[in-house]
């Protein structure tokens, strides 16, 4: 599991995988931020500052290597297509799966309260 920012700095590893043969399923979180840098940034200075950015087609892109791309759509379809590659065992797979963390600040607010009660 990684999220995009991370992703698009190793990417270059799935020629690696496939060339080799070696089989992999990759879980890639996709905000088009580097997401918990972002967080941290909100958290502690309460906004961010140049850690948004665009995407590739992930799609493409990971096929031009060789490898399975996939675009999550539901949970379901999640779970699915991730036992599904995992029983795959010798390919290389990536599954994109777009996330949404603008709950993530009332979690921590909400949380934040619960564990200064204790």
């Amino acid at each position: 599991m990684m999220g995009d920012g991370s992703f698009m700095m190793n990417s270059q590893e799935l020629e690696t995988a496939v060339r080799y043969h070696i089989p992999i399923t990759i879980l890639l979180w996709v905000d088009k931020s580097y997401g918990l840098i972002k967080w941290k940034m909100d958290m502690e200075m309460g906004h961010h500052s140049e850690v948004d950015f665009d995407n590739p087609d992930f799609v493409e892109y990971v096929e031009s290597f060789g490898a399975n791309a996939h675009i999550v759509s539901s949970r379901n379809d999640l779970k699915n297509k991730l036992q599904n590659y995992l029983k795959n065992d010798n390919q290389v797979n990536v599954l994109i799966c777009p996330v949404d963390y603008r709950e993530n600040m009332k979690l921590i607010n909400k949380l934040g309260k619960v564990t200064v009660s204790l």
